[in-house]
């Protein structure tokens, strides 16, 4: 099912270098039909938000590998609230469950983990845009 109208904004936020899984979801979103915008490695909030905001983005996707989700997405969430952004924050890594609540209740709309098929990614996202995200 290719979902055009759904544009997302895809980022690595501070210096977590771990990029493969964030260029291989970027394919899967892209071949199921999503307009995916990479903005690569070593991205601030600001810059996310100016992408966003540029791009006309309808939800912002994050990989999180260095244990920072706890403090980075609640601040991108925060971000695109600060710039009257009303669009989901989806959060993929290594994400311990006791930490899903936290992030669910700081704003996250969708949290992914390792093994996330092509199919859950491009629900997820969906989902998130739709409103009614799934953890």
């Amino acid at each position: 099912m290719a979902d055009p109208q759904i544009r997302i904004v895809l980022a690595k936020l501070g210096l977590d270098g771990h990029d493969r899984g964030l260029r291989v979801v970027t394919r899967m979103l892209r071949d199921a039909g999503f307009e995916v915008v990479y903005l690569g490695l070593r991205q601030t909030t600001e810059m996310v938000v100016s992408a966003a905001i540029q791009e006309d983005a309808d939800a912002v996707g994050l990989s999180l590998h260095n244990a920072s989700h706890m403090t980075l997405a609640p601040r991108m969430v925060q971000a695109l609230r600060d710039a009257d952004l009303d669009i989901p924050v989806i959060v993929g890594g290594i994400i311990p469950d006791d930490d899903i609540g936290p992030l669910r209740d700081a704003g996250v709309a969708a949290i992914l983990g390792p093994g996330a098929s092509a199919a859950d990614v491009a629900q997820a996202v969906r989902d998130a845009v739709a409103g009614s995200a799934t953890v």
